[in-house]
């Protein structure tokens, strides 16, 4: 009994320090959402050169896309016209950092680890980009097609709402999980492991960087939800070095992401996609070891202590912010998984099936969350004869209505924006 309490305990403590930040960092990524959406990224990275490359690892390190989020969008930059060396650089930079990682890094690590992960991800992101573009030479007969984005203006009041929605309804459904995932673990780890295990047991900081690189490559978790577990790992002895690699290689590396890759680019892609988050995290992680001392990077690690002198928010703001955090939560698997659907059916009804259109469900596999439910509707909407497009991410289930729907011009826009169309359901 008294782990449990100790459990409780923990995890509440590293939820308090996370919550105001985390919550914070949604609001941003709904702003970032409204101002800076990825089919206007895109005109900024079509050209096989450094420019193209650095403005896709620039754009990329603010956008709040997790790993699951960035791959067909990467892919879909590339398959609209963008090198392989851009889309590279921003399938680099942009799941290992976020608006609203940064700030959760600040609230649990301090601020040189908050500054220094997106300069992390900047510098390997344009490595990597820069690396596919001359060792991964395009196949010439490829023709770039030119992109005209289209400008959807909307009213101050549509922004305001499309941004809330964004921030606390459809980025909680993507980050959710590894959000619980990331605190369980974090708080597991607090009780389980000494303190100076590291220091105690491996005391080579060489050896803890290829430990947690092995660990970190073929799993996944968020940027934002590595944050805790990072944290208490360095309660625990571990060297920042190593910890810069946990936050680098596990946001950006999937088995999962892998394959897509693999697949979709091509295995040279993958070899320096890789080889530039692998390489980049021992670089880095060696040299702020080398370079920093370590009471510099730690300063504001001070999840255990209570003490909030270093950041912003007064303790009665996190335990509200905790309170709104669970309910968002549970609203985002309430809303994931359909239960909402299930407990007021009336106020779900398909109007469709009231009208005398054509319909067919399609299955499209790839997609793992809401932000490629959103890329999957809103680019078939756009197919000609399309009235009305439904994504169910927990069954790969598209329903299309309309009229004259030719089912390959479906296939085509489902291949278009990274996913692979598995016929009609």
């Amino acid at each position: 009994m008294q782990y449990v309490k100790q459990y409780v305990n923990e995890l509440f403590v590293l939820s308090s320090e996370m919550a105001p930040y985390l919550l914070l960092g949604f609001l941003f990524a709904g702003i970032l959402h409204i101002y800076f959406r990825p089919e206007r990224v895109r005109k900024y990275m079509g050209g096989k050169n450094l420019k193209s490359v650095f403005y896709a690892a620039l754009l990329g390190v603010p956008l709040p896309l997790c790993s699951c989020g960035v791959i067909p969008t990467g892919i879909s930059f590339h398959r609209n016209g963008s090198s392989k060396g851009s889309a590279v650089s921003f399938l680099i930079s942009t799941p290992q950092t976020g608006v609203d990682s940064i700030l959760v890094t600040y609230s649990m690590i301090g601020l040189p680890f908050a500054l220094i992960r997106p300069v992390v991800a900047l510098i390997t992101g344009i490595f990597g980009g820069w690396l596919t573009n001359f060792y991964d030479k395009e196949d010439p007969s490829i023709t770039i097609k030119k992109v005209q984005v289209k400008q959807e203006e909307l009213s101050r009041k549509d922004k305001v709402v499309s941004m809330f929605r964004y921030a606390f309804v459809d980025f909680m459904q993507d980050i959710s999980t590894y959000l619980l995932f990331g605190l369980l673990l974090a708080a597991f780890i607090a009780i389980l492991i000494p303190e100076d295990f590291f220091s105690m047991y491996i005391g080579s900081p060489i050896l803890e960087m290829a430990i947690v690189l092995v660990a970190s490559v073929p799993l996944y978790i968020c940027a934002t939800a590595s944050v805790p577990i990072a944290a208490v790992l360095l309660m625990k002895g571990l060297s920042p070095g190593a910890a810069l690699v946990l936050l680098m290689a596990g946001p950006a590396t999937n088995a999962a992401t892998i394959t897509v890759i693999g697949k979709s680019l091509g295995k040279r892609t993958l070899f320096t996609y890789l080889f530039s988050i692998i390489a980049g995290a021992f670089v880095f992680g060696y040299l702020i070891n080398f370079l920093f001392p370590s009471s510099m990077l730690l300063s504001g690690l001070n999840i255990n202590s209570h003490d909030h002198s270093n950041h912003l928010f007064p303790s009665w703001v996190s335990l509200l912010s905790v309170m709104i955090l669970i309910i968002l939560i549970i609203n985002a698997y309430f809303s994931r998984y359909g239960i909402y659907r299930k407990i007021f059916p009336k106020r779900f009804i398909n109007k469709n099936e009231l009208m005398d259109i054509k319909s067919m469900d399609v299955m499209v596999k790839g997609m793992t969350c809401t932000h490629c439910k959103n890329t999957v509707e809103n680019g078939l909407s756009d197919v000609k004869g399309v009235q009305s497009v439904h994504a169910d991410i927990s069954n790969m289930k598209v329903s299309i209505a309309g009229e004259d729907i030719n089912i390959s011009e479906v296939e085509k826009k489902v291949n278009e924006l990274g996913y692979e169309f598995k016929g009609l359901a």
